[in-house]
């Protein structure tokens, strides 16, 4: 396929995307699907260009002046990918497969793109109801958060240090280039290509062999914070598919004890062959069965208890942009009371002296400072392990770190415009 008619493609899926409020996965599926001729590059950068749309929808919709799908496309060509108006009319010249040829009202608008009047949401590129949220955060500074999240997100691995050291893992994939991640000593970036295609990481042999697993730096960095204690009892109460399972299994160095937990079955189906290609021989899962206290023996008994609490998921925007537009206030508000469900939880288990990592990958202080505080209120015997003591986790990384983020009274924030990991926020209590 040409530019030209790639162009006119991802305009035609985002159309779909806008016309059936689908996720944007499935919709490109679909279209390869009902056009086999378009082979795997072109796919590739398609995806690329409806992902890079979705990104930046208000904005490119705002210097357009309209939000249909190609006005946004178009926008996206200026704002995201620094085309010159000449440069997008070449590819509209509405030759067969391309797009129509610019009007003399686009081509102005192109000419003339620029953000400097727009309101904060539009040029941070989120819904607009979540303007006072994020104002709360970041104050005058959220539209940059919020472009920051409309940037594309790299490809972050972590090395297994259960089956090798970061040099070794570094030879065995020299032919992509990693380099080393700025905060964690175990992360490594692989620079995504022009068109945002990734390698095939999963068919790597250092991939296969369990020396590396697809983890962003930001969610390395939250297991690695959270201190797991070699030799000890720790509970992972929200594992999902085990990407912090397994990164604390190789922070223990394979002692103690690491139970793994979710109460939706089918998102802890994963981490069983993933166990397995870690060499993770410290982790047992505990499966829920109905009604039964599957956790009931652990009660008291755990040095750590992690929290990967169910949220919106705002600090992943980078990876899931179709996301931020389809995220309505009635699901922040259900998020809200499955945290607090889950770490009234968690205290059950937590013995006197142990701690409790409190993990979201939210930027929202709903989901964040407000729920430690709400949990503080109700257990008084916990306290909040001081942020400049958390990130002594990492050694002399911890501090400037620590000056990079936004800290609070609760915990951390990791944000990509201020550490360029995805959004994380870490807050340790620890009982009396």
């Amino acid at each position: 396929m040409t530019p030209a008619a790639r162009l006119a493609a991802a305009i035609e899926v985002f159309a779909a995307i806008e016309a059936a409020r689908r996720p944007a996965a499935d919709v490109l599926k679909d279209w390869g699907r009902d056009h086999r001729f378009a082979g795997s590059g072109d796919r590739a950068a398609i995806a690329a260009l409806v992902h890079d749309g979705l990104r930046r929808r208000a904005s490119a919709g705002y210097v357009m002046g309209a939000d249909d799908a190609r006005a946004v496309l178009l926008g996206t060509l200026s704002l995201a990918r620094g085309q010159s108006a000449e440069e997008i009319a070449s590819l509209c010249d509405g030759s067969r497969f391309a797009p129509a040829p610019l009007t003399d009202a686009e081509r102005a608008l192109l000419e003339a793109a620029s953000l400097d009047e727009a309101p904060a949401h539009v040029a941070g590129d989120y819904p607009g109801w979540l303007d006072a949220s994020l104002a709360a955060v970041f104050g005058e500074a959220r539209s940059a958060e919020g472009a920051g999240l409309a940037e594309r997100a790299p490809l972050d691995l972590r090395v297994n240090t259960l089956k090798a050291m970061p040099d070794k893992a570094i030879g065995a994939l020299a032919h992509l280039e990693p380099s080393v991640g700025e905060w964690s000593p175990l992360a490594l970036r692989i620079a995504l290509r022009v068109d945002g295609k990734a390698p095939p990481l999963t068919s790597e042999p250092a991939y296969l062999k369990g020396q590396v697993e697809i983890q962003d730096e930001g969610s390395q960095l939250a297991s690695i914070l959270a201190a797991p204690p070699r030799g000890g009892q720790v509970l992972d109460l929200c594992a999902g598919g085990g990407g912090k399972t397994l990164a604390m299994a190789a922070l223990m160095d394979n002692a103690g004890q690491l139970y793994a937990y979710d109460d939706d079955m089918r998102r802890l189906a994963p981490i069983h062959e993933r166990v397995k290609r870690a060499g993770a021989h410290n982790v047992q899962v505990r499966t829920p069965r109905g009604k039964a206290d599957v956790l009931g023996d652990l009660e008291g008994r755990m040095d750590l208890v992690l929290i990967d609490a169910p949220c919106t998921g705002t600090g992943t925007w980078r990876r899931n942009p179709d996301a931020k537009w389809r995220m309505r206030p009635g699901a922040l508000a259900e998020r809200m009371r499955d945290q607090s469900t889950v770490l009234d939880a968690a205290v059950r288990y937590v013995k006197p002296g142990g701690r409790l990592a409190y993990i979201t990958c939210s930027l929202l202080d709903e989901e964040n400072g407000t729920q430690i505080r709400r949990l503080l209120a109700a257990h008084p015997d916990f306290r909040i392990v001081p942020p400049a003591e958390v990130v002594l986790a990492l050694g002399a990384r911890g501090p400037v770190l620590a000056q990079a983020a936004l800290t609070s009274a609760e915990g951390l924030l990791l944000t990509p415009r201020r550490t360029g990991t995805d959004g994380f926020f870490v807050s340790i209590l620890q009982r009396d």
